[in-house]
């Protein structure tokens, strides 16, 4: 793209390795260019005042970065910075940066990070402009050969920050872009290329195959989730011999997703400000994860476009979906903390948590027989609505405080919608697989017992749960053990 002379934007979400490509463009470049890199993240506030004051900030960092700056460019360049020169102006600015692309004697290709620091104001989109400017004369005044943005914000919206009618919503002067199609995730076989690697410098036993598969299931190829659980894998290794075989396993997986999951990080700082400022992306995240919700995925949809550009939505099939099990797993006990205090489901299960757990071993049977009898004395006489719409939200209210901080539990995302939810739970290597269903008649039950066991098998399991939330008056509430099989099947009615 830089060699066809491309100017484009390089946005992804937060922690998704855009510096590190930059850092490795201006080592890859330099050969065949004049490389100039700047980052706005060390521009402060007051550099976008007015445009004096941008024009000086970005000229001191210029002459702070580039060292070789020819003199009688740099003699200009200082009268910028120190406020000399008559009138400050972008279109001054740029002529001299006009006059360097045609005295350097290779190509010059300019580079800028963290540009999300400078989006939510007009003299942004007037730096935006002059760039404009310059690539569409560039047959007749000596510009840069490419010029490359990187930020979360796609700079093409910039100005929906700023003005909101119409006309300024669409037209954008970064509209020259060309697109930036590379996909940076890691798929799976580039998950498993660095594990091979640390197994070779480490000599330690690992099944690559089954571990890359492991962290691509809960990560998507998210780079920083992806580098997150093999650092704490790593950092987790004790001197014992075949340790790093144990580490390196589906449980250790596990493990470093709970620490992920307990930790405060940028990345889950920044997706919880964003919910927070976007009442609409959170309520639609509520209504996918809860009541299994499908979005057609439409990126001219706002919100949906949003979602996608902080990494936190993706298309699946054509339905909107939360962007990775991590993710999700997250925004699970995000909303569902926002009840804890609130909810008698939650105290019912903080103030009996110890009765579930015998010899570090959790007893799902007694936690879907003790769960029917609470709901129904709380929630039994509530209307249908109501069932459908939180029923499955109680259960894992009344879930979370017995597993919490020892086991964890996932949705199955393909199997999540309006009549049906797999939940996964992982507790001190013990698995459970429990399907939350509503009731639509015996041949819909049938066929969801089905579904089951082939979970069941998938996951190696003979014991499977069921839990049922039927709304036939004459409904038989309680607990049940059947066989299908091999298979033990535990279902529940409410």
């Amino acid at each position: 793209m830089i060699d066809n002379g491309d100017y484009f934007t390089i946005n992804r979400a937060r922690q998704y390795g855009k510096t590190t490509i930059l850092r490795a463009l201006v080592t890859y470049l330099k050969d065949d260019y004049k490389v100039i890199s700047l980052d706005f993240q060390r521009l402060d506030s007051s550099a976008y005042k007015s445009v004096a004051s941008f024009v000086m900030a970005v000229s001191s960092e210029l002459l702070f970065v580039v060292k070789d700056i020819p003199e009688k460019i740099r003699k200009e360049i200082e009268t910028f910075e120190n406020g000399t020169v008559d009138v400050i102006s972008l279109q001054k600015f740029f002529r001299v940066l006009s006059k360097w692309c045609a005295s350097c004697a290779k190509p010059m290709v300019l580079l800028v990070d963290e540009v999300d620091t400078a989006t939510n104001n007009q003299i942004f989109l007037d730096f935006l402009a002059q760039l404009r400017a310059a690539y569409l004369d560039r047959d007749n005044v000596p510009t840069f050969q490419s010029v490359v943005l990187a930020g979360v914000y796609d700079v093409k919206d910039v100005k929906r920050k700023i003005r909101l009618d119409e006309e300024h919503k669409t037209n954008s002067p970064w509209n020259i872009a060309a697109n930036f199609d590379l996909d940076m995730s890691f798929s799976a076989a580039e998950i498993a290329d660095m594990l091979s690697d640390y197994k070779n410098d480490h000599h330690i036993n690992m099944n690559i195959e089954e571990m890359s598969a492991y962290i691509y299931d809960y990560t998507s190829g998210y780079p920083y989730l992806v580098s997150f659980i093999c650092k704490i894998l790593d950092e987790m290794l004790l001197p014992e011999e075949n340790v790093g075989e144990k580490v390196w396993s589906e449980n250790g997986i596990i493990e470093a997703v709970g620490i992920i999951l307990r930790e405060r990080s940028t990345l889950f700082d920044s997706l919880s400000r964003q919910i927070d400022e976007h009442q609409a992306m959170q309520d639609m995240l509520k209504n996918i994860l809860f009541q299994g919700s499908r979005y057609s995925y439409n990126i001219y949809n706002d919100i949906i476009h949003l979602g996608s550009m902080f990494g936190y939505m993706k298309n699946r099939n054509g339905s909107v979906a939360v962007s990775n099990r991590i993710f999700e797993m997250w925004l699970y006990n995000l909303f569902l903390s926002e009840d804890e205090l609130k909810d008698i489901t939650y105290d019912e299960a903080q103030r009996t948590h110890n009765q579930f757990i015998q010899n570090n071993r959790l007893n799902m049977d007694l936690v879907l027989q003790k769960f029917v009898i609470h709901f129904t004395d709380v929630y039994g006489n509530n209307d249908r609505k109501f069932l459908e719409e939180n029923g499955r939200k109680l259960f894992l209210l009344y879930l979370k405080p017995i597993i919490n901080g020892t086991g964890h539990y996932y949705i199955e995302a393909e199997t999540r919608d309006m009549d049906r939810t797999d939940v996964i739970v992982d507790y001190l290597g013990q698995q459970f697989v429990i399907e939350l269903k509503i009731w639509r008649g015996a041949k819909y039950h049938a066929d969801g017992e089905k579904q089951l066991t082939g979970y069941l098998d998938y996951y190696r399991l003979k014991k499977g749960y069921m839990l049922s939330f039927c709304f036939n008056k004459n409904k038989e509430i309680g607990i049940k053990e059947i066989k299908l099989g091999d298979r033990v099947l535990i279902e529940a009615v409410v």
